[in-house]
């Protein structure tokens, strides 16, 4: 048996005996659950596998403990992978997630209770509660220089696309910028990737490459070995909202279902009238090649959303240089405009997201076909309606509850108006047909159907 005991990093490193304490009263619970299983993912950094049963199938007598010292709490690892050992010690990096996953999920989760909450949490409460974890994680502090790019895109991406996605990042880390990704793989390395070589051409020492990820993804998308900064926020929206309130710019690599549901979102936030003046340069970009991808979610936010949701964003292809310069120039704009509204630099406060945005969207047979699905709403709404449809199939792709359900009961059954339905279809269709919606090498089967309520 082996075991590794680690000290604290940051400020999990100067906890009060208290707060060791009710650390320790979370070691038989559901929330101390997910914490072994999101440090075992965190273990397995780099590992190619978006199946979380074959991903943890290996270490059933894995087990993490919390051990009370004056100074604060340990971490011990009990027969942790081999593959977060370099020469019998445990990659830094991987040490200082084990903490950050620690700090948010037991800290800052007993804080706000992130399992079985009484009553829904109001608006202003959530984007408080994102605040604060984005404070304790310290991800605020240093983000007032308005060069956090936030880049989404898909794990399962070409070689072709992937070396694309390193240029951007490379000419984004020759311009000072940050990257802040989902942590994972494919696209959300490497920009970070790249921007590790435009940083250390430019001698810029500071770089930032944040992860935000949240417990039910993990599994299938574990912290990349450049991720410098981890934050797992409680749940997707949770997340999605760290996004957009830490970033200043948003670039949209080739991805799945899973970057259809991002930019649904942001497009659905972007189109209340309320966020009208909001300046926030979003680019969808990919190398030659990617085309299809972009005509077909270009063509899909034009039949359902309309050419007010396509202008809230700009397709650049196969152009890494242009796609910075445009980047650059609507971050003066951001700038210019949180002066004058006297909004932080480094939060978005002033963003309106309504609560629809915010509710968590826990996907189930009855939530998926209860969905609003038709064009008599407004578009915001109708974003928001759409965006959990992809949250869905996400969950039921990739998510340890979604799985368990489409195994148990079949697959999610998506209805609404035909014309809509069809239009969802083809789009999912297409994600299919370019192999966008698994690993490579991997058939697809489809965890959800699409049919019309007429």
């Amino acid at each position: 048996m082996k075991k590794v005991q680690l000290n604290p990093v940051g400020w999990m490193s100067q906890l009060s005996q208290a707060e060791v304490a009710n650390l320790q009263d979370t070691t038989n619970s559901e929330l101390f659950t997910m914490f072994k299983n999101c440090s075992l993912a965190v273990l397995n950094s780099g590992v190619d596998e978006d199946n979380y049963e074959a991903l943890f199938a290996p270490y059933g007598s894995f087990e993490i403990k919390l051990v009370r010292r004056e100074r604060g709490v340990k971490i011990e690892l009990v027969n942790p992978p081999e593959v977060a050992f370099v020469d019998g010690k445990l990659v830094r990096g991987v040490h200082e997630h084990l903490f950050a996953v620690l700090r948010d999920l037991l800290f800052m989760g007993n804080k706000y209770a992130f399992l079985h909450q009484d009553t829904p949490i109001e608006g202003a409460e959530v984007t408080d509660m994102v605040f604060d974890m984005l404070r304790h994680a310290k991800a605020l502090e240093g983000n007032d220089g308005v060069n956090t790019i936030v880049c989404w895109g898909g794990h399962s991406i070409n070689q072709n696309e992937y070396k694309y996605t390193k240029e951007v990042g490379y000419q984004l880390g020759l311009r000072d910028m940050n990257i802040c990704t989902g942590c994972g793989p494919g696209a959300m390395k490497g920009p970070m990737k790249g921007a590790t070589i435009g940083h250390a051409k430019q001698r810029h020492k500071s770089g930032r490459y944040i992860g935000i990820s949240e417990p039910s993804i993990i599994a299938a998308e574990p912290p990349n070995a450049i991720v410098n900064e981890l934050i797992i926020m409680p749940d997707i929206e949770k997340r999605l909202e760290a996004f957009v309130r830490l970033g200043h710019g948003i670039v949209v690599f080739p991805g799945g279902v899973g970057t259809a549901e991002e930019l649904l979102y942001l497009l659905g936030i972007l189109m209340n009238e309320r966020n009208a003046q909001q300046p926030f340069p979003v680019i969808l970009t990919g190398p030659a090649g990617s085309e299809a991808y972009f005509e077909a979610i270009n063509a899909f936010v034009a039949a359902t959303l309309g050419s007010e949701a396509q202008d809230k964003y700009q397709i650049i292809v196969d152009d890494a240089q242009e796609v910075a310069r445009v980047l650059c120039s609507g971050l003066e704009k951001v700038r210019k405009f949180r002066g004058a509204m006297g909004d932080a630099f480094s939060f978005n406060w002033s963003l309106k997201i309504e609560q629809d945005f915010q509710e968590p969207f826990i996907p189930t047979h009855q939530s998926m076909q209860a969905l609003e699905l038709h064009h008599n709403q407004n578009k915001s709404d109708l974003a928001a309606n759409l965006r959990k449809v992809f949250s869905g199939i996400v969950a039921g792709n990739v998510k340890a509850e979604g799985i368990k359900q489409i195994k148990e009961h079949g697959p999610f059954e998506i209805k609404g108006d035909k014309a809509l339905m069809q239009k969802v279809d083809t789009l999912l269709e297409s994600f299919v047909a370019q192999g966008r919606m698994k690993l490579p090498g991997s058939k697809y089967e489809p965890c959800y159907v699409v049919t019309d309520s007429e």
